[in-house]
């Protein structure tokens, strides 16, 4: 039981070693020997937990999945309102990328191969379509939401894909920028400053029009 238990945490530091390495170097750059010293492992221990890099970085999005499926659950329960489900993952997820070094190396890992032609070096060809990584599987998710708050009267009628990769956009982002000023910057100014751009993106006011709506002037 004690040695599984070493195992069990050799692992988590191995883990949080390879997402520290690829949440700065990105996949094609981060190499096992930096994870491995960044551990005080030597290689060859490494490869006791992870035969290769692919597995470390495939382990980190596994993460990341469950991650993202354990906030979404616990925010949109039956009833609660889309606009709010949205504002409560958006500050879940800023939060969680500024503390999570796990989560922002997986969002890293989504976007380091633009080209989804291109072979994905987390993916072995298959001819079973493999599951969405984290970004796909989190702009799907706000995708939807904002949907259904548009449809409950809850948002302004724009483009739920756009307001999704803007969002996204600024959450990759969000983790190396400081809010407000220094020396005043906290977590409600955190909050304050994603609720202003979740208001300025989503139609503030005008939440309560509902899609299709038509506006007359007079």
């Amino acid at each position: 039981m004690m040695k599984q238990e070493r195992a069990r945490r050799t692992r988590e530091k191995v883990l949080d070693a390879a997402a520290e390495e690829f949440s700065t170097q990105g996949y094609s750059r981060a190499t096992l020997n930096a994870v491995a010293q960044r551990t005080g492992m030597t290689k060859g221990a490494l490869y006791g937990h992870f035969p290769s890099k692919r597995a470390l970085a495939g382990a980190l999005m596994s993460h990341s999945r469950r991650v993202w499926d354990e906030m979404r659950l616990t925010r949109d329960v039956p009833g609660a309102e889309a606009a709010a489900v949205l504002e409560g993952l958006v500050l879940d997820l800023a939060h969680r990328l500024k503390e999570d070094v796990r989560l922002r190396a997986a969002l890293r890992l989504a976007t380091d191969i633009p080209d989804p032609a291109q072979p994905h070096p987390l993916r072995p060809p298959s001819p079973v379509p493999a599951p969405p990584d984290i970004f796909e599987d989190v702009q799907r998710g706000l995708v939807a939401l904002i949907r259904r708050a548009q449809g409950e009267g809850g948002m302004a009628p724009r483009p739920p894909e756009l307001v999704a990769q803007l969002l996204l956009a600024v959450l990759h982002g969000a983790p190396h920028v400081s809010f407000g000023q220094p020396e005043a910057a906290g977590p409600a100014e955190y909050d304050a400053a994603w609720r202003l751009l979740l208001e300025a993106l989503t139609g503030g006011a005008d939440r309560r029009t509902p899609v299709g709506a038509a506006v007359h002037s007079a």
